[in-house]
């Protein structure tokens, strides 16, 4: 079974596990080294309380956690105050659970924890080409908002960066400030789906 929870300190080995194939072998990422579960939990924390980090795991049919199999997170999309109701979203899945079902239980849960803290809108950034990302990101609500043309250098190659955005809600003329994901917690009712 697959359940979606937020992610802890002690995720963070698994969490760099999943990442680290992407940055070493593949494009999808342009980092060049890995980050080891040290530099991943610093990352979880540097979210400071404000940005959501959840995961998908496997469980046994009695409930029991077996293992993180995806995590998704939010982070602020740019520096300036001006822009503190966007965040920019990030999902990653283990080899061994891609076309489960879990980038999209993933993804759910992070628009709908997203759209209660008060953000407005999410930016998806896909290294192109990348039909599979693209599709998830369009069965959720995104829609593609522009390219930008060999802006990154990896493996040799000159790579494109798509961005993709989905409104989480209607623009007010004096918007809230977001709460924190750590006042709002995962916000989906409690998801259990079985894994192939």
């Amino acid at each position: 079974m697959i359940a979606i929870r937020a992610a802890r300190p002690d995720d963070a080995a698994a969490i760099a596990a999943i990442y680290a194939p992407h940055v070493l072998a593949g494009v999808v990422s342009f980092e060049t080294q890995a980050p080891d579960a040290d530099a991943m939990r610093a990352r979880m924390e540097g979210a400071d309380g404000l940005y959501p980090w959840i995961v998908a795991t496997l469980s046994d049919e009695a409930g029991r956690e077996d293992a993180v199999i995806g995590y998704a997170y939010a982070a602020r999309f740019r520096e300036r105050a001006a822009y503190r109701w966007v965040v920019e979203t990030t999902i990653y899945v283990a080899d061994v659970s891609q076309r489960a079902g879990v980038g999209r239980l993933l993804y759910e849960a992070l628009v709908d924890t997203l759209t209660a803290q008060g953000f407005t809108q999410a930016m998806g950034v896909i290294a192109l080409p990348n039909d599979g990302s693209i599709k998830l990101h369009e069965a959720v609500g995104f829609r593609r908002a522009g390219v930008f043309r060999e802006v990154g250098h990896k493996h040799g190659r000159w790579i494109d960066v798509g961005y993709w955005q989905r409104e989480l809600a209607q623009p007010v003329p004096q918007p809230a400030e977001p709460r924190r994901f750590a006042d709002v917690g995962v916000v989906r009712d409690p998801v259990a789906v079985k894994h192939r």
